[in-house]
């Protein structure tokens, strides 16, 4: 099973999980399958067509999704997604 590295600061909307498997055929599957795990999370991760946000990125290994297929790419049974959403500063 492939596995989703849940970020620290979204962590509060997955009861402090830090980590999910999921047997996803791509990028776009493992997210919404993690939206709906996580009803309180989807909001900060998908917007109202139910799409990645354009703010978060997604890491397949240590690829951006953008260098590959976007949220078509595959994910196999070994894949370690990754969650990395902007963090605003001044």
């Amino acid at each position: 099973m492939a596995k989703i590295i849940i970020p620290s600061p979204l962590r509060k909307f997955t009861d402090n999980v830090s980590t999910i498997k999921t047997d996803a055929t791509n990028v776009q599957g493992a997210i919404r399958e993690l939206a709906e795990k996580y009803s309180g999370l989807s909001q900060h991760i998908l917007d109202a067509e139910n799409n990645i946000r354009s703010f978060i990125r997604i890491y397949v290994g240590e690829e951006d999704i953008n260098a590959l297929e976007k949220e078509n790419t595959i994910v196999q049974h070994d894949t370690i997604i990754s969650i990395v959403p902007a963090i605003a500063g001044g």
